[in-house]
């Protein structure tokens, strides 16, 4: 374990939080799912989470010496040098490291974002010179977005298209660049904040939220293990370490589920019943909980998911997207969806 892993806190000592950390680890399983936005008052070890979930990220394949990390196992979706070499005939040459956490500064401009295209050497030299940014970056990795709230609109319009698409794609004075950018995008926000606006909500595949612990003994315990990993970030760590290998290891068997194996159409049929009953719109939720029904499944060693899957993602999948009137409680009914989910044979 490198030394910046190890001054982290170990993401498998953080207590309580289980809908958050849940969250976090369907979509490494499923990066289809579509990113999280985890929402809650603050000190509630939001950033800490995401952070400490490099320490179970797999390791990915990439295009040595590809600053895109370009996946070669796609054939397709390669930066254009990588296509450029592949056509030649060229075999590319791979190397493997581990997932990253990469952090976007809230102080980011549009062009350290997507990159930049010089259109001085461009018009000097004919070839076309791109200075990639944070997406370029992000290209296999975790995409942390701290506050995400407080990113102009415009900002997380770019990340959420280029989180869809798998795609970086960068215009000026008619000039265009594209690399792939797949990601699993992360954000976080203290609603006291502000909020974000619904059509934007909508694109992220889960939301978690979360309160700050009420039990005395699980309040006693998070500030104890607190206390512990500031007096011996190494001890406390080297202590989890067996419980993060387990997390890595069930992400990988969960990963090998996941590739051997369809959705069935009771499954399908259960995600669009419960979408029905929710009076979603259009089809988003209802893809997002087969994925995240099944990634919940391949977590516990199962191939196939069933309605307890679906009664723990569906929360995740819904409380975001469900239409409130003004001042309307936002806490998600777990009743309506027990009773939803009694109702389908």
């Amino acid at each position: 374990m490198s030394k910046e892993k190890q001054l982290l806190f170990p993401f498998a000592a953080i207590v309580g939080q289980e809908q958050m950390k849940s969250s976090l680890l369907l979509n490494v399983v499923d990066p289809g799912i579509g990113g999280v936005l985890i929402k809650g008052e603050k000190g509630t070890a939001k950033s800490t989470a995401v952070r400490s979930l490099a320490q179970v990220l797999p390791e990915v394949e990439h295009i040595k010496g590809c600053i895109y990390h370009c996946d070669p196992r796609s054939g397709r979706g390669l930066c254009p040098d990588c296509t450029d070499a592949v056509a030649s005939g060229v075999k590319p040459e791979k190397e493997i490291s581990p997932m990253r956490v990469v952090e976007l500064p809230l102080s980011a401009t549009e062009d350290r974002i997507a990159g930049t295209l010089d259109i001085e050497h461009i018009l000097q030299t004919g070839k076309k010179k791109f200075e990639p940014g944070v997406l370029a970056q992000a290209n296999g990795n975790l995409l942390y977005v701290d506050e995400v709230n407080l990113l102009e609109d415009h900002m997380v319009d770019l990340l959420l298209d280029a989180a869809a698409m798998g795609v970086n794609y960068v215009e000026r004075e008619g000039i265009s660049f594209e690399h792939p950018s797949k990601f699993i995008l992360v954000g976080s926000m203290n609603p006291e904040e502000g909020e974000i606006r619904p059509q934007l909500l909508d694109r992220f595949g889960l939301c978690a939220e979360i309160r700050g612990e009420k039990s005395l003994s699980v309040r006693a315990e998070i500030v104890a293990r607190r206390l512990a990993f500031d007096s011996d970030p190494k001890g406390f760590t080297d202590a989890y370490a067996k419980e993060t290998r387990r997390i890595r290891e069930s992400i990988l068997r969960a990963r090998d589920i996941l590739s051997v194996t369809a959705p069935d159409k009771e499954l399908i049929a259960l995600a669009s019943h419960v979408s029905l009953y929710f009076e979603m719109e259009g089809h988003r939720a209802d893809i997002t909980m087969v994925r995240a029904a099944r990634a919940n499944a391949a977590l516990d060693g199962r191939e196939k998911a069933d309605k307890e899957d679906m009664a723990t993602v569906a929360p995740m999948v819904l409380s975001h997207r469900i239409k409130r009137k003004p001042f309307e409680e936002s806490k998600f009914d777990i009743g309506e969806l027990r009773i939803c989910l009694q109702e389908f044979f």
